[in-house]
């Protein structure tokens, strides 16, 4: 649904974690997690976008701190959590999919709770309903924003030339760092090799290109600059690394098995929250969703694209929480 413009304040002010550390989850990995609010709140998990982009400061402000007792982790070899994927020996065989699912499951044990608000945007969405579809007992609500739903049609659109035809240039920059007879082939697996080239300036040129393209596409009109975040070499490295990691297996999800295993979530009230602009996520996605999970609310923010730091945008990730606050 399209809902007219609120008057709802924005993000709460910001708040520093009042517990955190590092959970050891196997195969030599530590993630580390933070808890924000209010310890007796109603517990609410974060799960950030990338992969790779790590858990930060503007999602605790999503909720109320009187009201929830909000978790937030770094997934595998990202953010604070070790080892980090920026290092070129660490290997990415231990992070898939179905991986990060046991280690949420790990960290609400950690923490005792029984059961959660799950809020994700972007690849986080994905992440949130292939955990809630699998784990629906421990999920309470689903707020979600620029929804995926993690099938190969969604990863072609952005990464393999779909979305180009909105950014050309960006397109052709992102192609022209590439070997000659690699520009006809998958541009994913690619890069994918470049990232692990043993020459680090290889490497590093492949990250800067990569996150080039990552940076024109949230917003409208597209940017030629690097964003803020990737100027952090290692941080851009790591990002790079995993989301072709991710994206060269499909993120190791069965072509449409989230949309076709919705029912799961029958009983699980929702809110998904879309940019009409989205142009790494277009709305048709979170359509398609709402169809076959009818309990969630789709709401449609006019002037938005994929920015998720968008004033509409975040006034309806906040307006969802408060809703669900006291359920």
């Amino acid at each position: 649904m399209k809902r007219p413009p609120s008057s709802k304040k924005g993000l709460y002010p910001p708040i520093e974690p009042y517990s955190h550390g590092m959970l050891e989850v196997g195969a030599a990995n530590q993630l580390y997690w933070e808890t924000c609010g209010n310890p007796t709140g109603k517990p609410a998990l974060v799960l950030h976008g990338g992969p790779g982009s790590g858990c930060t400061e503007w999602h605790r402000r999503l909720f109320d701190p009187a009201a929830y007792r909000v978790v937030l982790f770094d997934q595998r070899n990202c953010g604070r959590s070790r080892p980090h994927a920026a290092d070129p020996g660490v290997d990415l065989a231990s992070n898939n999919t179905r991986i990060l699912i046991a280690d949420i499951e790990l960290l609400r044990e950690h923490l005792d709770i029984d059961r959660w608000l799950v809020l994700g945007g972007s690849w986080g969405c994905t992440l949130a309903l292939a955990y809630a579809e699998q784990y629906a007992n421990r999920v309470g609500e689903l707020v979600l924003f620029g929804v995926t739903t993690g099938r190969r049609a969604e990863f072609d659109w952005l990464f393999r030339g779909g979305v180009a035809v909105f950014f050309p240039n960006q397109w052709e920059r992102l192609l022209g760092n590439l070997p000659d007879a690699e520009r006809d082939g998958d541009i994913v697996e690619a890069y994918y090799r470049l990232l692990a080239d043993p020459d680090p300036e290889v490497r590093q040129r492949a990250a800067l290109e990569w996150c080039l393209w990552e940076s024109a596409t949230p917003a409208w009109p597209p940017a030629d600059a690097l964003a803020a975040r990737f100027k952090d070499s290692r941080f851009a490295m790591a990002f790079a690394r995993l989301v072709t990691h991710y994206v060269k297996h499909d993120a190791w999800i069965e072509d449409g098995a989230l949309l076709r295993d919705a029912g799961r979530l029958a009983g699980v009230p929702g809110v998904m929250v879309n940019g009409r602009f989205d142009f790494q996520s277009p709305i048709g996605n979170a359509w398609e969703l709402k169809r076959a999970w009818p309990q969630a609310e789709l709401v449609i923010v006019d002037d938005a694209g994929h920015a998720a730091d968008n004033a509409g945008i975040t006034r309806e990730l906040v307006q969802a929480t408060d809703r669900f606050a006291g359920r």
